[in-house]
């Protein structure tokens, strides 16, 4: 059995100190810091629990869109648009580029804070790069001001 001695053990204790940060860094994150919070605080974000007999549960509400704009809610990964007033879209909110989540947005697209890309409100395609491919569609249902899936 080999005894350890001190420049083994600083060695080892600094090898680790330098390792984990770097490990760190390179990991992802599971807080969803790269996402847009609820600025409303309406608690729009929630879901039916994927029970495919529940009734669904609202996505947000007709006024958490803007006109022109969108609004990301984070726990159904869904972004909803009102690209003109009283017409409502929705789509994946995980960029195609490199799967981090878009933002909400009052500037007439779907950014997503990672590389750059843009989406489109009216229908998900890409405005500007570097991803090469448009947001999914997601059916949903407008009744009243509640928005759910369809």
């Amino acid at each position: 059995m080999t005894a350890i001695n001190r420049r083994r053990a600083l060695t080892g204790t600094a090898a680790v100190a330098a390792g984990v940060p770097l490990l760190a860094a390179c990991g992802g994150s599971d807080d969803g810091g790269d996402t847009a919070s609820d600025p409303s605080g309406s608690g729009a974000a929630s879901s039916d629990g994927g029970s495919g007999d529940a009734a669904p549960s609202a996505l947000a509400t007709t006024a958490d869109v803007p006109v022109g704009g969108c609004f990301v809610v984070e726990a159904a990964k869904v972004v909803v648009t009102q690209p003109t007033e009283g017409d409502f879209k929705a789509f994946s909110a995980i960029c195609t580029h490199q799967g981090c989540a878009v933002q909400s947005s009052t500037v007439g697209d779907i950014p997503c804070p990672c590389h750059g890309s843009k989406f489109s409100l009216e229908d998900g395609s890409v405005l500007d790069g570097p991803a090469t491919s448009g947001l999914e569609a997601v059916e949903i249902t407008v009744d009243g001001d509640s928005i759910t899936k369809a």
